[in-house]
């Protein structure tokens, strides 16, 4: 027996959806389908829901299409705005370059001034002490002498008194006369001498005046040069600094790695040293050692940098599709970059190749290690350009991009490592953004 609740359902149904009946009928019989409402209501309810969905599905579909050619313009924006970046931060990279050739070149002039300079004022105060030492001389002499000239003249003045008395000087007379003679040429050749010891000084002191002149001005010249290799050394040397700290890494530390694999000295970026016992050089050269080792600082930032991965894998357009973090509860170790098959992969930084073939996941892949513990990984390639061992140079062409390994879509998986441990490649990328 039906239940109350069935034969109410029923009813409520024949209301909307009364029995109908189908006839078919062929060339000897006729037959008839029957259709209850419950049939029809079914019927009627999947027909709604198939074509509800329907459109639901080609609103959802019409609206990701929508939004991907959206998104696409907006990739191929970024992309072509960051291709410009790069290329406007190459330029720079290069005048950087040109200025930090031009400083030392500069520099190098200025070292040449300043050791003629001090060769002038070596040799101008020896001359001093010479002519200090001949004044010396002279006045000693010509006290002495002006001492003598009084004798004789008491000796003469009692002479002439004695001949003015009528006296006989007897066998003195040619003494006398002898003496006096003597007296006189030497008088005259003492007053000569004093005239030319005088003339000497005031020459001397003139040479001397025109000479401390001359010595100002060079050492405002000087001062002038150092400070625009100063400011040339705190231009070039500061955005490296930040640009190491950007990327987690310890300048000073990091240098002391390169110092230590690069310790040759000599050359012109030895401190100056013009006494072996300790003095101090003066200001002019320890400004000249401090812009010395300024130079030595940036050399060695130019061999790091060499040597870190500061540079993107692919110099052709491309597009991020996936960064670095947790994807659905997984850490995505790396940056994807997408392009057609087959663009060019680039090692970001020169290294030895450690890994060049298949890895489970990573599809065809290579792995070079680099200075300071860093090692990238280059992920899901079509083809491989590298072998294990070898050394490469940042810039070097290493592979091809494929859609090897487990991968949805062709795409470069690209990895930095700091002792083992994934890092975020980008943080490299964007710090060499406000250097290179």
């Amino acid at each position: 027996m039906r239940t109350r609740f069935a034969i109410k359902t029923h009813a409520f149904l024949e209301k909307y959806f009364p029995e109908r009946r189908l006839f078919l009928r062929s060339e000897s019989d006729t037959r008839f389908i029957r259709l209850k409402p419950e049939t029809q209501a079914i019927a009627f309810f999947t027909g709604s829901a198939v074509i509800g969905w329907s459109i639901i599905a080609t609103a959802v579909l019409l609206m990701d299409t929508i939004g991907a050619g959206s998104f696409r313009d907006q990739a191929l924006r970024d992309q072509i705005t960051y291709q410009q970046r790069l290329n406007d931060l190459s330029a720079e990279r290069d005048l950087r370059t040109q200025e930090a050739l031009a400083a030392q070149e500069r520099f190098s002039t200025a070292l040449e001034q300043v050791s003629s300079m001090q060769s002038e004022l070596l040799e101008s105060e020896t001359r001093r002490r010479e002519l200090e030492t001949a004044l010396d001389v002279v006045q000693s002499t010509l006290g002495t002498t002006m001492k003598e000239r009084e004798t004789f003249r008491d000796q003469f003045a009692a002479l002439r008194e004695q001949i003015e008395a009528g006296e006989t000087p007897g066998a003195d007379t040619a003494a006398a006369d002898s003496t006096l003679t003597f007296l006189s040429d030497a008088l005259a050749k003492t007053a000569a001498e004093r005239d030319q010891v005088v003339a000497d000084a005031q020459d001397a002191l003139i040479r001397a005046d025109e000479m401390e002149t001359e010595i100002r001005l060079m050492e405002e010249k000087n001062d002038l040069i150092f400070r625009q290799l100063e400011e040339a050394m705190t231009v070039s040397v500061e955005p490296l600094d930040k640009m190491f700290e950007a990327a987690g890494m310890n300048p000073e530390s990091l240098l002391d790695k390169v110092r230590r694999g690069y310790s040759g000295q000599g050359g012109p970026l030895t401190p100056l040293s013009f006494s072996t016992k300790g003095e101090d050089l003066g200001p002019d050269a320890r400004r000249a050692n401090t812009i010395l080792k300024q130079m030595d600082r940036l050399n060695l930032y130019r061999i790091a940098a060499q040597k870190a991965p500061f540079a993107s894998p692919l110099k052709d357009p491309f597009r991020f599709t996936s960064g670095f973090g947790y994807r659905w509860g997984r850490l995505h170790a790396g940056t994807d970059f997408a392009a057609p098959h087959g663009t060019p992969i680039y090692s970001t930084a020169d290294g030895v190749v450690i890994h060049a073939g298949w890895q489970s996941g990573y599809g065809r892949l290579i792995k070079i290690q680099h200075e300071f513990g860093i090692e990238t990984r280059y992920a899901h390639l079509s083809r491989i350009r590298v072998n294990v061992g070898q050394r490469v140079s940042r810039g070097d062409r290493i592979g091809d991009m494929g859609n090897t390994g487990r991968s949805t879509g062709t795409h470069l998986h690209y990895e930095v490592r700091v002792g083992g441990e994934a890092v975020n490649p980008m943080t490299y990328i964007k710090a060499a953004n406000d250097v290179f």
